[in-house]
């Protein structure tokens, strides 16, 4: 059973609640590692399904190419029903968090501080915890509200990360980076280990690159990490669900446009449509990512 302690902090609605490592809200996969929490402090909801926990994880130093992905990989991974797990730092954290929340999904922030509005660590992300709480997810720490921060802290976090997850994603990550404490951990605790390759001239990719050399996942897109944790019929069910709600203009395009790329000429032609109207329902298509551009004016079904 969940304590029955709780802690209301000022200027906050929510409260934080103790989950104990005997409590059945305790994360089962969280009770596999090493030296897990003996209990959580929780802001918000802590999910009770962990088939579908993947953490993203970073440099604070991102790059714009970086913190693009982060966001792009999050919002994807969320709309398919993952929970974006991440530690709340600045740069490559932040933007998986905010990519989850733009793709209308779960995401969890595991704190290396304390987890009341004053001992937010970084506070210049108070207002992202508040609009992940509100948003259905969670802001979880191994430490009491007001519990002074130490840096040590920070790596030590990094096993929860990786514990609460299916797999680890690191986006960018210098040699030295708390990212690959992360990854590491991850693969103590047998979790699935992905990374984003980068320039052979950037800092911030030296990390990523070593990782891949060791064997982790290459990931350019979404479809790597579902392929390796064999999950590509999630992306099959919210692409069929989608097509149940298209027009029938929008039905007549994606009919004509197969696996195999097609020129958008050659849809005009089959579809009897002004190029215009074509144009226009296929960028709507492309928006909801049906359809993909792979250049040269051609076109191929996206699920």
């Amino acid at each position: 059973m969940l304590c029955l302690t709780s802690y209301h902090m000022k200027n906050a609605p929510d409260k934080v609640t103790i989950v104990k490592k005997s409590s059945r809200d305790y994360p089962d996969v969280l009770k596999e590692i090493h030296n897990a929490p003996k209990q959580l402090y929780v802001r918000g909801n802590l999910s009770k399904d962990h088939s579908l926990n993947f953490a993203i994880v970073g440099t604070r130093a991102a790059s714009e190419y970086g913190k693009i992905l982060a966001f792009k990989i999050a919002k994807e991974l969320a709309e398919l029903g993952f929970n974006v797990i991440s530690g709340l730092a600045l740069g490559i954290d932040t933007q998986a968090h905010l990519g989850a929340l733009k793709g209308k999904g779960q995401t969890t922030a595991v704190m290396g501080s304390a987890i009341d509005d004053n001992s937010i660590y970084p506070s210049e992300n108070l207002n992202l915890v508040k609009k992940i709480v509100s948003s259905g997810g969670a802001v979880i720490s191994e430490y009491a509200p007001g519990t002074k921060s130490e840096t040590w802290f920070f790596p030590e976090r990094n096993r929860i990360i990786a514990g609460l997850s299916r797999g680890v994603l690191v986006v960018e990550a210098p040699e030295k980076s708390g990212a690959l404490i992360t990854a590491r951990a991850a693969l103590e605790q047998n979790r699935e280990v992905f990374a984003v390759p980068g320039s052979v001239f950037s800092k911030n990719s030296s990390g990523t690159n070593s990782l891949i050399k060791s064997g982790a996942k290459m990931v350019t897109t979404v479809d790597d990490i579902l392929e390796e944790l064999n999950l590509t019929d999630l992306k099959t069910e919210k692409g069929l669900k989608e097509e149940k709600n298209l027009t029938e203009e929008e039905k007549i395009i994606l009919n004509i446009v197969e696996k195999e790329p097609i020129h958008i000429d050659k849809i005009c032609k089959t579809s009897k449509m002004a190029a215009c109207k074509v144009l226009s329902i296929i960028s709507i298509l492309e928006i909801k990512g049906i359809i993909k551009n792979i250049g040269g004016s051609k076109f191929v079904k996206f699920n």
